[in-house]
Parts: C-alpha cells; structure tokens; sequence
C-alpha cells in the first residue's frame, strides 16, 4: 500500500518552475511537434515577463480575468504561466464550445483581455465583444485581433505590439535577461482560475480554483510520478480541461519536462508517430485511446486459442506478457514509465491484460472541481477496477452506504474549489451542509480506502425490487461482446435497453440484418453475466458512435 500522509502543502507551484528555470535556462522546455516553435526554460521565461509588460501597458491588474480559448500549443501555455505568474486570473475556455457560447462566457466571466487560437477566432471574431473586453490576442504570435477604443489608441495602430512591449521591456530590463532576474510567486490562497465544465448559455458553472489546489495537485503528481529533469511527454488531452492542464503541463513543466504539443486534432497514425519521435516517460490518456490499441493490435493475437491457453502457465505465460509489454511499450515510444489514465472507467478486459503483463498502469479518479485530483497511485500500487486512494491533504468518505458500503463519494481537502464564479445556487448545492463537496458519483472504499467508482448518482436505476443497477457495470460486460464498439444502457417504461454501435472494423462487409443477429446474440450472453434484476430487454444498433464529452465520455443526456 502506498503511504499517503496528510501534510501541509510547501510550496506554490510558481516556485517549483523558478527553480527549474535556474538550472534548466537553456534547455528545451516547450515544443509544438512538428512546427518550428520551440522555447527553452529561459525564452519561456522571457516571453511571460514581456506578457507581463503589456499586462502593465494595457491597464490590467493583479485579480483582472483574461481568458484562454485555443488548441494546445506552445503559447497556450506561456500565456497561462503568464497570467498565474501576474496573479491575473486565467479564465480557460474549451476551444470547441460554439462561438456563441464562448462570447457569452467571456461575458459571464467578466473577462478584459482575450488571448485565442486561430480555429476560434474564425467563428468568434462574427461575434459581439463583452463590453470589459480590452483587447484579443492571437495565439499564434500574439498579434492583436480586437481592440476597444481605448486600447487602438495605446497601440497607435501597431498591431504586433512589438514597439509598444520592446520598449517598456528594455526600459525594466536594460541588460539581457539571466536566470537571477528571474522570481515567479503568488498568493496561493487568491482566486488563480476559473475553469467553464460545459457550454451551456443557462447558468454555466465556472469552477473556481485557488493558487493551493493547482499547486497541491503539482505536488501530487511530483511525488507519485517523480521525473528526471529533461524527460519528455506528448500533450495530447485538452489544456483547457483540468486533467490536461495539470498532468500534462503543470506537473511535468515544474519537474524540468520538454513537453511537445500536438497543435491539431490527432489522428491515431500521428498520435502514434509522435510518441515514436518524442519517446514520452509518460502518457497521460483516456481510456478510449488504450482500448483502440488493444483491439486492433492485441486483441486478434491474444484472442488466439494457443496465447489464452498458455497465457497463465508459469514460464512460458511470463514470457508471453514480457513479449506483449515490450511490443506495447514499444508503441509509445519504448521509454515509457508511467501510462496513466482518467475521465472514464477502462474496459476490465482491457484493464486486466495490461495488470497480467506489468505495464505501468494506473487510473485515477477526479474532477474539475479538485483541479483534478481526487485518488490515484503510482503503477506499483494500483488495485484493479479502482481509482486509487485519496490523494495527498484530500480526504475520501462515503455519503449513507447502503449494504454493499455503496453511496455517493464526498470529498474534502485543499484541491476542493472555492465555488462556482457568480452561482451561489450552484455553490451551495454542491456542498453538505458541513463542508463536503458531492461528488456525484457513487462508489465505495475498501479497508485500504481505494475508491471504487459503480457509477453516477444520475445514471442509476432503480428496480423493480428496490436495487440500484448501475448501467455502466452493465456495459462494461456488453463491450467485451463480439463486434461491440460501444454501448450505452438506457431506461425505458421500466425496462433496460442496450444501444450499440457496432465495431466497424468487423461488421463492414456484414448487413444490417446479420450484425442485428450478431447483437441478439450478444444480448442473450449478457443477460448470462448480470443479476436477474438488471436484465436488458432489448438491444438497438446506433448508425454512428455516441456523441462524446471532451474527456470522451458518452453524453448520456442525449440517449433516451
């Protein structure tokens, strides 16, 4: 069991990149792959203090929100170093919310200064501009896009900006700038982030998140995946979400890491060449991402009668799994340490090959409310089906178990938000009246206090009998079936009812009405694997897969 003591958090993570900034100055520290844009530790740091020089010139002070709209990239993260270094507030926004509701979450947010990738800004620039908004910036090379009255006079009609910054920056800095020159610091008790969980124009939740939370969540990952300085990662998950944003910079960039970023929508062959190019210590995924792997490139060998039948023989079984761990390593780069997934349950089949061959696994479990985190471990101690154990100063408790230890999961510690920005409604509903946050979910803890997710307070069904059934239990056995992609369990007048779409990579040469007998089969070896009391009904065939979240969660909502 991995100890994971209550402690005093030590240091702001601005502190930790200070520190790393000294003695990695020229080294590599931010790369967007396959693009000439690179910025070593040192240029890294220029490039914030010059940001915080136009910060100056533009009327911006410490508290003020500026928003944060784009794909990953090289920028993005200096512009969001920048404004947690000025102890400005970074207000991130998914990139692939509707242009619509981007400028009504500027608006809500009370945002003044924009900085915007090049895909939004195509659809957003028809848009009206909040009436606070100062200024946009490309993410591009920080030309301005949008200027209010006030500021197209301070610019004089510059539009790169370049005359404005270089002559304040030098004036601050008359001599070239050295690693001495260099302290970042904030306030970790001040608001340092608001995070929008969705787009939705009715009363949007921006998650409100302090200095102590991200830092705490640095710290986290620093002691349960420890890196050497100059290691490297593939950033792949949206930064504006709380899963990429801390795991895939925060935490490796405080650590000394050379992160390259995937600038456009990866492809699985560009997914997999990058990590063959870049050699990741670590890659931070989805579930989804692994299962692909699986069941194109493992799956058609181990379903195989000879490999099962060896496959838990002493000897010969070992040899099998130290084969199988050397090729899937060796698809992720060859130098892999840690693979480390989150935002969705893994397929057990799937989960239990990679805990059968030692891969470095581990799932853990958050939410963007905890900045993320919530429970994890290092890939030595992870139990299987489990996300983990409470996290370092967070603590774990379930709501009203019922007999089976089941209830729903609160949650209490430094990552826990402050609320969300002007919905006190929305605050107050998520929290007991003693201070825990609800999660949610519903769950269980074992004596070793594990977190064992069974679902969503939402998603449950109730029997007939009184039972909870948990649709995503339910799925979790309908995936394994032959020619399944995908699976979403509904409820309807009482009865359950599996909507599937099929694996195309099987049923592409089959008809409608042979995968349909390939489904009814299916069903029948289901309802063989569940209680009595959760049987499905019947079973439908969706013509394209799920619409998803940007954690690559179904959007159940939809399904009905």
């Amino acid at each position: 069991m991995h100890p994971n003591p209550v402690f005093v958090m030590k240091q702001h993570y601005l502190h930790y990149l200070t520190e790393v900034m000294e003695h990695q100055w020229n080294d590599p520290a931010l790369t967007d792959y396959n693009e000439d844009h690179e910025y070593t530790f040192g240029q890294l740091a220029e490039q914030m203090i010059r940001l915080h020089v136009l910060f100056e010139q533009m009327g911006i002070k410490r508290g003020d929100k500026i928003a944060l709209c784009g794909r990953n990239c090289a920028n993005w993260a200096v512009a969001y170093l920048a404004i947690a270094a000025y102890e400005g507030v970074c207000v991130s926004i998914l990139q692939d919310f509707m242009a619509e509701d981007i400028a009504h979450l500027l608006e809500h947010s009370d945002s003044e200064l924009l900085f915007v990738g090049p895909y939004v800004w195509k659809d957003l620039q028809h848009q009206t501009m909040p009436a606070k908004m100062k200024a946009a910036l490309s993410l591009e090379d920080w030309k301005v896009l949008y200027s209010n009255d006030e500021m197209s006079a301070l610019l004089n009609g510059d539009a790169s900006l370049n005359d404005v910054v270089d002559k304040a920056f030098k004036a601050k800095y008359p001599h070239p700038l050295e690693s001495e020159d260099i302290h970042f610091a904030a306030d970790e008790n001040r608001l340092a982030l608001i995070n929008y969980t969705s787009g939705s124009t009715g009363s949007p939740k921006g998650v409100m998140l302090n200095g102590m939370s991200l830092s705490n969540n640095v710290e986290v990952g620093m002691k349960m995946l420890p890196v050497e300085p100059g290691q490297r990662l593939v950033s792949m998950l949206p930064l504006a979400h709380m899963f990429g944003q801390v795991c895939e910079l925060l935490y490796p960039l405080c650590s000394g890491t050379h992160i390259y970023f995937l600038t456009k929508s990866p492809t699985p062959s560009i997914l997999l060449k990058a990590l063959k190019d870049v050699q990741p210590y670590l890659v931070v995924t989805v579930p989804l991402v692994i299962e692909k792997i699986y069941k194109k490139n493992l799956d058609p060998t181990l379903s195989k009668w000879a490999i099962r039948s060896f496959w838990h023989i002493p000897g010969i079984g070992s040899l099998l799994h130290r084969r199988v761990r050397s090729a899937l390593k060796s698809a992720f780069g060859g130098k892999l340490r840690y693979f480390i997934c989150g935002g969705a349950a893994m397929n057990p089949v799937v989960e239990k090959c990679l805990m059968d061959i030692h891969f470095p696994l581990s799932i853990g479990y958050g939410m963007t409310e905890c900045g993320p985190l919530i429970g994890g471990n290092p890939p030595k101690y992870f139990k299987a089906r489990s996300g983990g154990v409470p996290v370092m100063n967070m603590e774990v408790k379930i709501d009203e178990p019922n007999q089976a230890g089941i209830g729903e999961i609160l949650v209490k510690g430094e990552n826990v938000m402050m609320g969300y920005y002007k919905n006190e409604e929305a605050t107050k509903a998520a929290f007991t009246e003693d201070g825990w946050l609800r999660t949610g979910d519903l769950g269980r803890l074992d004596k070793k206090k594990n977190i064992y997710i069974k679902g969503r307070c939402k998603t449950m069904f109730l029997g007939a009998s009184g039972q909870n059934i948990y649709p995503e239990e339910i799925e979790d056995k309908l995936n394994n079936q032959e020619a399944v992609s995908e699976s979403l369990i509904v409820e309807r007048e009482g009865k359950l009812v599996a909507l599937v779409f099929p694996d195309e990579t099987l049923t592409k040469r089959m008809t409608p009405e042979q995968i349909l007998q390939i489904m009814k089969a299916n069903l029948a070896k289901l309802n063989n694997l569940i209680p009595g009391y959760s049987k499905v009904a019947d079973i439908e065939v969706q013509d394209k897969p799920f619409e998803k979240t940007p954690k690559r969660s179904i959007k159940r909502f939809l399904y009905k």
